[in-house]
């Protein structure tokens, strides 16, 4: 298949499409008669962009000052929010996948961060919970984590904040039926 057929002035046209609140839902730029996303309006793009830019930027300091990733920073907020629990309610609540978590609490477990029990029922399932070095690790990140959360929202508008937090609320409900 060869690629498309390169222009030096494409003709574009911005289309908007209303959702049934009658809410611009999106913006849709046609070139060439192909419809391509407008990315300075498209809400997925934007929700992607800042939690990568978050993400890699927190792995960075989190593995240069603390030897963890962004990965173990969610696994130990988790066990900071819900002590005892399974890598299965992590994923839950942060929307990690199994296998990531797993990894993140056999890594902060051989560091010596956690501690756990193996369930009765099923002996593969284990419990965790923050011991008194997990808890002071959680304790120095978190400072960090709450810094870069302000320097993140400053100039917003604190209106515009909750207002933006609610939107997020039912984004994170509407997901889960995607």
């Amino acid at each position: 298949m060869s690629p498309p057929e390169t222009r030096t002035k494409p003709s574009q046209t911005l289309l908007r499409q209303t959702c049934p609140a009658g809410r611009i839902s999106r913006s849709i730029t046609t070139r060439d008669d192909v419809e391509i996303l407008d990315i300075s309006n498209y809400i997925p793009f934007f929700l992607s962009s800042i939690n990568n830019a978050l993400s890699r930027g927190a792995s960075a300091i989190y593995r240069e000052q603390f030897g963890i990733g962004i990965t173990e920073w969610r696994a130990i907020s988790m066990l900071a929010i819900e002590p005892e629990i399974t890598a299965a309610r992590i994923c839950e609540v942060v929307n990690l996948d199994k296998a990531a978590a797993s990894r993140a609490l056999a890594t902060l477990d051989q560091m010596g961060y956690l501690g756990s029990v193996k369930s009765e029922k099923d002996p593969r399932k284990r419990r965790w919970w923050l011991n008194d070095k997990g808890y002071e690790l959680h304790a120095s990140i978190i400072r960090i984590a709450l810094a870069r959360e302000e320097t993140l929202i400053e100039g917003v508008d604190p209106h515009d904040l909750e207002a933006g937090i609610r939107a997020m609320r039912v984004m994170m409900k509407n997901v889960r039926n995607m």
